[in-house]
C-alpha cells in the first residue's frame, strides 16, 4: 500500500497546502504508512530536494515529474565545486577567478574563449554547488543543474532582446540524455524521448500516472490541481487513478456564501471540478468538524447525495509545550502573514483602548507581509511603540509558552495552524465566531472568548468587541482554568493521535 499525495510546486516560502502535506508526512511516518508526494511544476530555481527537505519531507518520499523519467534520485545538492573545476579543466583552459567574495557565486573568466562560467554555491562552507551559468557577450547561453550529479541543462537562444530557453536536457546518472524538453516561442512544450514524443505536459503527466501503475491497495490524495497553465492534472487523475482509492483534500473555505442561496451554491473554483464529480471520489477530507457538517449538508441539499467526508486536522503537535518559566503577565501574541484579511489593525486599536483599563497589557505581532509598514505607522500614531511590537518572522514553537493569551483578528481561517500551536502551548484565546479555525480552537468561556461577529458591523464595533474581551481576560477570567482547557483541546491534535486517524481512515476505505 502506498498513499500518493498530489501537489504542483514548492518554494522556500510555502503555502498552507505544503505545510499540510509536511504534517501529513510526519503522521504517516509515525503510523508507518508508505507515502509519496508528487510535484509537477518545473522547479529549477533551486534543487527541489533542498526545498522539500527544508519543510520536513524525506527525499525518498518525493516524486518530481521532470525527474521521474530518469534514474537520478531526488537528493540534496552535494556536488563539489572542485569536481566541477576538474571535469571542465578550467585552469588548463586558462580561466581566471574574477572574485570570490562572500557572494553565493564565483566567476571564472576566459578572454580567449570569450566566456564567463559562474558556479552557484548550495553551501559555501562545504564548497558544494547547485547551478552553473555560462555567459557569452553578456548573454546567458546555458545553465547546468546539480544535486549529487548533473541532472539537467537548459540552453538559451542567445538573443540580445528576449533571450529565452529553447530546450532542456534531463540526464541519467551515467550522463546520458533521458529526454529533451523543447520549447517554442509561446513556451509550449514538446518532450523527446529515444523511442517516442509527448506533445504536451499533460501527455507527459498521463504517462507518469500510467507507469506508477496504481494498485487497489493504493490511495491518491488530491491536494492541488489545474493551477499550472501547461497542465490539466485534475481530470487526468480522475481518469487514470485505476483501482486506487481517490481522496480529495479541501484546504480552504469551499464555497462563496455571498453567491449561494437555497437554489444554488457557488463552489470555490479550486474545488468545483472535484465537488461536481463527487461520484468518482471515495472520500473528501476537511480539517474541522464544522466544515465537514456544512459540506455534508450542502451535498445533501444541492445534489441529494451523501458522499463520505472525513475530518482529519491539517496540522499536528509533536507534544504539548508547558512554560519553562512564568508567562509574562497581561501579554498578548498574534502570528500570521501581515495581510489585510488578518485585520491586525483591529488588534492594535483594541489593545490601545484596553490599555486605558489594563495599564500593562502588551501585544507582540509575529509574521511578515505587505502590511508591515502600515501597521508600524498605526502603532507610531497611537504612541504605542513601547507596548505593541512587530517581531518579524520566527520559529514560534518555543515562543508561545511565554505569553498568556493568543488573539486573532482574522474573519476566516480554513484551520489556523497558529491557533493550534497556541492551544498546544496552553494559551487562552480571543477571536471572532467565524469558520473554521476559531470555532475549533476557542471554546467560549472555557479557554477564552469566541466573539459574536457580523460582516456589516463597523470596524469600531468589531474593535470594541476585541477590547472588551482583552479587558475581561485580564481582569475577571480564571486564566489557570483557561490554560488547562487549551491543553485539553490540543490533546487530540498530537501527531500520534492524528496518525491513528489516518490509519483508521485508510483501513476503513481499503475494506469498503
Amino acid at each position: 500500500m502506498t498513499v500518493y499525495n498530489i501537489n504542483l510546486g514548492i518554494g522556500w516560502a510555502s503555502s498552507g497546502v505544503e505545510y499540510a502535506q509536511a504534517y501529513r508526512a510526519q503522521a504517516f511516518r509515525q503510523a508507518k504508512i508508505p507515502a509519496k508526494f508528487i510535484f509537477s511544476d518545473l522547479i529549477l530555481g533551486n534543487n527541489i530536494a533542498d526545498l522539500t527537505e527544508n519543510i520536513g519531507f524525506d527525499d525518498n518520499q518525493i516524486i518530481w515529474l521532470y525527474n521521474f523519467f530518469t534514474d537520478i534520485k531526488i537528493a540534496s545538492s552535494t556536488f563539489p565545486l572542485s569536481s566541477f573545476l576538474e571535469q571542465e579543466e578550467l585552469s588548463q583552459r586558462g580561466f581566471k577567478v574574477q572574485n570570490d567574495s562572500d557572494s553565493k557565486e564565483v566567476r571564472y573568466q576566459s578572454d580567449q574563449e570569450a566566456l564567463t562560467i559562474i558556479p552557484r554555491y548550495s553551501d559555501r562552507q562545504k564548497q558544494t554547488i547547485d547551478q552553473v551559468s555560462y555567459v557569452a557577450n553578456n548573454l546567458l547561453i546555458k545553465r547546468d543543474f546539480y544535486s549529487y550529479t548533473k541532472y539537467a541543462t537548459e540552453y538559451y537562444s542567445g538573443d540580445t532582446k528576449g533571450n529565452h530557453v529553447i530546450f532542456r536536457e534531463f540526464y541519467n546518472e551515467d550522463g546520458s540524455i533521458a529526454y529533451t524538453q523543447h520549447l517554442d516561442s509561446n513556451n509550449q512544450e514538446l518532450f523527446e524521448f529515444p523511442q517516442q514524443y509527448f506533445y504536451t505536459k499533460s501527455d507527459l503527466y498521463r504517462e507518469m500516472l500510467r507507469q506508477l501503475d496504481f494498485k487497489a491497495t493504493d490511495t491518491i490524495i488530491l491536494d492541488r490541481m489545474d493551477e499550472d497553465k501547461q497542465l490539466i492534472n485534475g481530470p487526468l487523475i480522475f481518469a487514470h487513478h485505476g483501482q486506487a482509492k481517490l481522496f480529495v483534500a479541501v484546504h480552504a473555505d469551499h464555497y462563496d456564501k455571498h453567491y449561494t442561496n437555497e437554489h444554488q451554491v457557488l463552489w470555490n473554483n479550486f474545488y468545483e471540478y472535484q465537488f461536481t464529480h463527487y461520484n468518482d471520489v471515495d472520500c473528501f477530507i476537511v480539517a474541522t468538524d464544522q466544515q465537514r457538517q456544512l459540506l455534508g449538508k450542502q451535498f445533501k441539499h444541492y445534489y441529494h447525495v451523501q458522499p463520505q467526508i472525513a475530518t482529519i486536522p491539517v496540522g499536528s503537535l509533536s507534544k504539548l509545550i508547558k512554560p519553562t518559566e512564568q508567562r509574562k503577565k497581561h501579554s498578548l501574541i498574534t502570528a500570521s502573514r501581515l495581510a489585510n484579511e488578518k485585520h491586525i489593525d483591529w488588534l492594535i486599536s483594541a489593545v490601545v483602548a484596553a490599555r486605558k483599563v489594563i495599564s500593562d497589557v502588551t501585544l507582540d505581532i509575529y509574521g511578515a507581509g505587505g502590511q508591515a509598514g502600515r501597521l508600524q505607522e498605526l502603532i507610531k500614531k497611537n504612541h504605542a511603540d513601547n507596548y505593541i511590537k512587530l517581531m518579524g518572522q520566527h520559529d514560534l514553537s518555543q515562543v508561545y509558552q511565554q505569553y498568556e493569551t493568543y488573539i486573532a483578528g482574522s474573519t476566516s481561517e480554513g484551520f489556523g495552524l497558529s491557533l493550534l500551536e497556541a492551544v498546544g502551548s496552553g494559551l487562552s484565546m480571543i477571536g471572532f465566531d467565524v469558520p473554521y479555525g476559531n470555532q475549533t480552537f476557542i471554546d467560549d468561556q472555557q479557554n477564552g472568548y469566541l466573539l459574536p461577529y457580523e460582516e456589516d458591523w463597523s470596524n469600531a464595533k468589531k474593535e470594541r468587541a476585541l477590547t472588551d474581551a482583552i479587558i475581561k481576560t485580564f481582569s475577571t477570567a480564571d486564566l489557570t482554568k483557561f490554560h488547562e482547557h487549551s491543553y485539553a483541546l490540543a490533546e487530540p491534535y498530537l501527531t500520534k493521535n492524528v496518525a491513528k486517524q489516518w490509519q483508521q481512515l485508510l483501513k476503513e476505505d481499503t475494506h469498503a
